[in-house]
Parts: structure tokens; sequence; C-alpha cells
């Protein structure tokens, strides 16, 4: 074949791009076998599009060409798979994960397969132009280029996080000056002061603060601290539900959990490794020049 080259090189790169990309965390990027297999084999057909379509182009076989774009375009319900797939999942959650979240994972899922047909495509490009070893360069630079735009912005570079003591007030929980709720009962006040944390987050930019009041990302954080540390909490016990609130004056937001293990060292990483979420970046400031 003459083009047995651009195609092999374009789908091993491919593959192996989204081999690379592959997630397995609390977050279920994915978590369970099943979503590995079918990753993998969409992955697959992904670097096939990709490496197919640039020797196609080359021919100028332009039936293949709108074929090939047509079973790309496939790709964008990969997105509404995985929003289904985690809303499903919901029902099931003691701390939910929110609309926001769950619509921030299934747009990273749909966009590494772009990246996989890019990665294909680019590899193919350079044997076709050059050689095999240009193939590999212009692979690893396509990889690399998505990598970087697919990197996600961690809240510990706009917000300062600390932990902060759960104070009880009459029947009033406070963490740090930050009011949480009320809690009648005496022993679930005893309990929440005996096995409680707390933090604050102090936003250090006028952006940082309009990404605080994002009420999907305060739900993000406290399914991320849930799904590591767990959480002491049943369906009849409201009381000890993780909360964010915030402080409408200064913009701060005091997180509140009773975890199944008390650890205040993960509990800050965990909450300083938690993404930004796009719906949540504070693009509204951006527009108006407030901040940069």
């Amino acid at each position: 074949m003459p083009h047995a080259q651009s195609i092999g090189l374009g789908l091993l790169l491919g593959i192996l791009a989204r081999v690379s990309m592959l997630r397995s965390d609390y977050r279920q990027y994915p978590t369970y076998p099943h979503g590995y297999a079918s990753h993998l084999f969409l992955g697959i057909i992904a670097a096939v599009v990709g490496s197919v379509a640039v020797p196609a182009l080359f021919e100028r076989e332009w039936t293949a060409v709108t074929f090939l774009v047509l079973v790309a375009q496939q790709f964008r319900e990969i997105r509404s798979l995985e929003r289904d797939s985690l809303k499903a999942l919901e029902e099931t959650q003691l701390v939910m994960r929110g609309s926001d979240y769950i619509e921030s994972i299934a747009r990273i899922f749909e966009a590494r397969y772009y990246i996989v047909i890019f990665v294909a495509a680019s590899a193919a490009f350079g044997v076709e132009y050059s050689s095999v070893a240009t193939g590999v360069v212009l692979g690893a630079i396509a990889f690399g280029l998505g990598a970087a735009l697919m990197r996600v912005e961690k809240l510990e570079k706009t917000v300062k996080i600390e932990i902060a003591p759960v104070n009880i007030k009459g029947t009033d929980i406070y963490v740090g000056d930050i009011f949480i709720m009320n809690v009648g009962l005496r022993e679930s006040r005893e309990f929440i002061l005996k096995n409680a944390l707390g933090a604050i987050l102090s936003p250090k930019t006028e952006t940082a603060r309009d990404t605080l009041a994002s009420l999907g990302q305060r739900q993000a954080i406290l399914h991320d601290i849930s799904g590591i540390l767990g959480v002491k909490k049943d369906l009849d016990t409201p009381e000890f539900t993780p909360i964010a609130r915030r402080d409408i004056e200064t913009g701060r937001v005091a997180v509140f959990m009773v975890p199944a293990e008390k650890d205040e060292k993960v509990f800050l990483e965990v909450v300083s490794r938690v993404p930004v979420l796009e719906s949540a970046r504070g693009r509204s400031l951006r527009r108006s020049g407030r901040c940069c």
C-alpha cells in the first residue's frame, strides 16, 4: 500500500495519545473497567479518522474525505453520552457533583478525541510530506499543543486556602467568622464540634471572587473533598451535609464538612487541587475591563 506508513504511524500515535490521556480517579475519568474499554475503542476510531484523512486528501478522494468528516462530527455525541452517564450516577451520590462539574467533565472527554484526530493527522501529514521521522516529530508537537490547551487551572492559583476552626455559638455553626447553619439537636452539635473540618477560601483577585460566587464551583469543591475524605452522613442526617457558604461582603467562602477521615493536610490539598470550572471563570469581569 502506498500510504501504509502514514496511516500506520498516524494510527499508532493517535492510540498512544488516547492511552496517555486516560484517567482513573475519584472523579471517574473513567473509573470502571468498561470505561477503559469503551474509550480505548473510540480512541482507535478517532486515530483511524485522523490518519486516513490525510492520505485521502493527497489522493484527492473527496468522497472519502467527506465521509471521514461526517464520522468525526459524531464525536460530538460523546459529550452527551458522558453527561447522561454522570447525571444518572447523581441519584446515588450523597454529595452530588452538580451540573456545572458534569458539563466540564463531558467537554473534556469530547475534546480528547479531537486531540487524537489532530495527532494522527499531523503524524500522517509528516510522513506524506517528508519522512517517518518528520511524522513522529509533528505528532509529538501536536500532542504537546493539545495537552497545553487541555491544561486545567487549579483553585490554589487564584484562591488562598486556610484551615479555620469550626465554632458553635448557641445553636449556630460557624467556620471562622462565617455562619454555616443552625443545628437544633445538642448531640449533633457535639458530634460536629468533635469531628468537623472547616476552611476559609479567600479570593486573590476580582476574577477569583467571581469564581467562588459560582454555585457550581462550590459544589465541585464539596464533591471532591467528600470523594477523598469520605463523609459521615446518611439520608437522615442532613445536618452533616458538606456546605460551602459565601460571605457576601468579602467574597470569602467557608467550607464545612464532617469527614470520615479527619485529616487537615489532605483536606487542604484536595481543596487546592479542585479544577476551576469553565462556567465559573469570571468572564463578566474580563469583559467589563475590571480584571485581566
